[in-house]
């Protein structure tokens, strides 16, 4: 006999809620120590899930700390579309993403542990910041604004210049990481095609306020 539908949707938010809190419990182990010594046991414990649902919702801890991995650059991103909401000209979204990144490590030091834990090279992913980069080169290209011929050589560029200058913030927190950003931004933007003048305008231009 098919489930009645009030009950299916009650089914199917209690299990999204159970997976959200194994995904916030992961991110959780991820941030304090890279969840090398976690075990499932305390995982489940930690979101206050029973063992048995955890085997509902992942295979094992690496298809665990991959979602876990996945939800923290999304907010991430989602946060830096958020700042960036209204800004239409690709070349400046992009060197606003650049210069946003470089503040993770204060405003979201849990995302920023999570990378560092976990590998910063994720950050390249398919989720989060890649797809937003991918975006902005290709309206640019198509607008004219860039004069790269092969977007895949830079994104590449894109994403090696990222890493380093989220490795800068990991392993030299007293470094400028507001200047060293502008300065990537900068150079990523002429790079791309745009004149030395403009990249610079770009790339010290003030971001839009916090919401």
């Amino acid at each position: 006999m098919p489930m009645p539908a009030l009950r299916r949707n009650r089914f199917e938010r209690r299990r999204a809620e159970t997976r959200q809190a194994l995904v916030r419990a992961a991110r959780q182990v991820l941030a304090e120590s890279g969840g090398v010594s976690a075990s499932i046991h305390a995982i489940a414990e930690c979101a206050d899930v029973g063992l048995g649902s955890f085997y509902n919702h992942f295979t094992g801890k690496p298809d665990l700390f991959d979602a876990a991995v996945a939800d923290a650059l999304e907010e991430y991103a989602q946060a830096v579309d958020e700042r960036l909401q209204g800004v239409d000209d690709p070349a400046e979204r992009l060197a606003g993403g650049v210069r946003l990144s470089a503040c993770m490590a204060e405003s979201y030091p849990e995302i920023m542990q999570i990378l560092c834990h976990s590998q910063l090279g994720r950050i390249c992913a398919g989720d989060g910041l890649a797809p937003r980069a991918k975006r902005d080169v290709e309206e640019g290209m198509a607008a004219g604004r860039f004069t790269v011929v092969d977007p895949a050589i830079a994104l590449t560029v894109l994403n090696g210049s990222l890493l380093a200058l989220l490795e800068l913030s990991c392993n030299q927190p007293e470094a400028d990481s507001d200047q060293a950003a502008g300065t990537m931004a900068e150079m990523i933007l002429h790079m791309l095609g745009l004149s030395p003048d403009e990249a610079r305008d770009l790339a010290r231009r003030p971001l839009p306020a916090a919401a």
